[in-house]
């Protein structure tokens, strides 16, 4: 106990440190994320009024429902596992998997939410050895996921609506982390590490190429879909046995029984 307070404290003054050199980037980090909270806040209030209800974007539950789920899928993330087609800085995570879970059962801001929380607790625990870079592509690849399929289910929330709301998740997921790999994150690793984008493109065990739209659909897409497909699985299998505890209902109806 002693030394995860000691390794939590040493991570916290490397991330100041980390902080007061990245002031500028970190700044226009903090803007996407806020951006991101409105987005989904908006989407969030017109799935309500279409279904016809008027609820409380935060309660007392949700919030302690949302520091859980924050709190595994922080856990769940530390736990990578590297993928043979993809270079090594490539790695598989499910912390999207109780974050999903969340979100169908709170929706989209809950799920923002849940997403940012899960980035301050893995920088409290292991830090950032990317500047930021990755901790804000892991928060912004998430949010595509997680907000477009609690948006689709929001709106008419049935079995087969939370299947189409998966799909549409993972498919959004794979053409944005995609886009956004090719686009921002192989130039800003590039720079970070001092290498050029063709060193990092060289490290693909599956190809050679110094096309970087080639590279991105053989190596980046695959890993996306993956990951949009096995948390979209594991939700459909768990979530409906859990939204009665998550959300506290199976409680209500009992003491209404007790009644």
């Amino acid at each position: 106990m002693k030394a995860l307070f000691e390794k939590i404290v040493a991570n916290f003054v490397e991330l100041g440190n980390n902080i007061s050199q990245n002031v500028g980037y970190l700044a226009g980090f903090l803007g996407i994320i806020a951006g991101v909270f409105l987005v989904a806040f908006v989407l969030e209030k017109l799935a309500q009024k279409k279904r016809g209800v008027k609820e409380k974007i935060f309660t007392t539950r949700k919030i302690a429902m949302i520091g859980m789920f924050s709190a595994i899928a922080a856990v769940i993330m530390l736990f990578e596992i590297p993928l043979g087609f993809a270079p090594p800085f490539y790695k598989l995570d499910f912390s999207e998997l109780p974050i999903l879970i969340g979100t169908f059962a709170f929706g989209p801001v809950a799920g923002v939410m849940m997403e940012f929380l899960k980035i301050v607790l893995k920088l409290l625990i292991k830090g950032t050895s990317t500047a930021f870079i990755g901790e804000l592509a892991n928060f912004t690849v998430g949010c595509s996921f997680i907000v477009t399929a609690s948006v689709i289910y929001d709106f008419k929330r049935t079995k087969k609506n939370a299947i189409w709301a998966c799909i549409g998740g993972t498919i959004v997921l794979t053409v944005f982390g995609t886009a956004l790999n090719a686009i921002y994150l192989l130039p800003a690793f590039a720079i970070l590490f001092h290498k050029t984008v063709d060193d990092l493109l060289a490290m693909s065990p599956l190809l050679e190429t110094n096309n970087i739209i080639v590279f991105v659909i053989v190596c980046v897409a695959p890993l996306n879909i993956i990951k949009g497909v096995a948390n979209s699985v594991l939700t459909m299998l768990v979530y409906k046995p859990l939204s009665p505890i998550i959300k506290g209902t199976d409680r209500a109806k009992k003491k209404d029984k007790k009644g």
